[in-house]
C-alpha cells in the first residue's frame, strides 16, 4: 500500500471513465489510497443524473465518454455544480485538450502505471488538503498553467 500524503485528507473521488475494467480499477486504486469513491458515471448523462449533495472533492474524467458525450462537457457540467472540486482528465488523448485545460486542474495520460497514479492520486491529495503540495510533481501528472501558477504563488508565500 502507498503510504498516505504528509497532509492526509480522505478525499471524496468522482470517477467519470466508459471502460467498465478501467473504472473498477481506478476504483480499487482510490480505495487503496485511502479515499472514497462517491461516485462513478460513464457518460454526462450520468453525471446530471447525480445528486448534488454527492460534493466530490476530486474527480477523475476520461475525455471520450460514453453516449457521445465527453470530458470536456463533464468538466464544465462539474464546474458549475461543485465549483469546489478539483477536475483531473484522465486520458490517452492529452493532445485533445486545450492549452487552458477548460478549467480543469491537470491530467493523468493513459496508459498509467499503478504505482503512477498512485503517486499522482498522492500529490494531487497534499494539493487539496493543504495547498501547494509538499512533494515533487510526479511525471504521471501535468498541472493545468492556471494550477501551476496558483501553487507557485502560494509556495513564494509560505517561505
Amino acid at each position: 500500500m502507498t503510504p498516505p500524503p504528509a497532509v492526509f485528507k480522505a478525499l471524496q473521488v468522482l470517477i467519470v471513465e466508459d471502460e467498465p475494467l478501467l473504472a473498477m480499477d481506478v476504483e480499487m486504486m482510490v480505495e487503496e489510497a485511502g479515499h472514497n469513491v462517491v461516485g462513478e458515471a460513464a457518460s454526462l448523462y450520468d453525471v446530471e443524473a447525480m445528486e448534488t449533495e454527492l460534493a466530490p472533492d476530486l474527480a477523475l474524467v476520461d475525455m471520450q465518454l460514453a453516449r457521445g458525450t465527453n470530458g470536456l462537457d463533464v468538466s464544465k457540467l462539474i464546474q458549475d455544480r461543485w465549483p469546489s472540486a478539483v477536475i483531473v482528465f484522465v486520458t490517452a488523448n492529452p493532445k485533445k485538450i486545450p492549452e487552458d485545460f477548460s478549467g480543469a486542474h491537470g491530467v493523468i495520460a493513459k496508459p498509467f502505471s499503478r504505482s503512477g497514479f498512485l503517486s499522482a492520486l498522492n500529490y494531487l491529495g497534499e494539493g487539496i488538503a493543504d495547498p501547494p503540495p509538499a512533494s515533487t510533481q510526479p511525471s504521471s501528472f501535468v498541472a493545468s498553467p492556471s494550477v501551476r501558477d496558483i501553487w507557485s504563488a502560494r509556495a513564494q508565500i509560505d517561505r
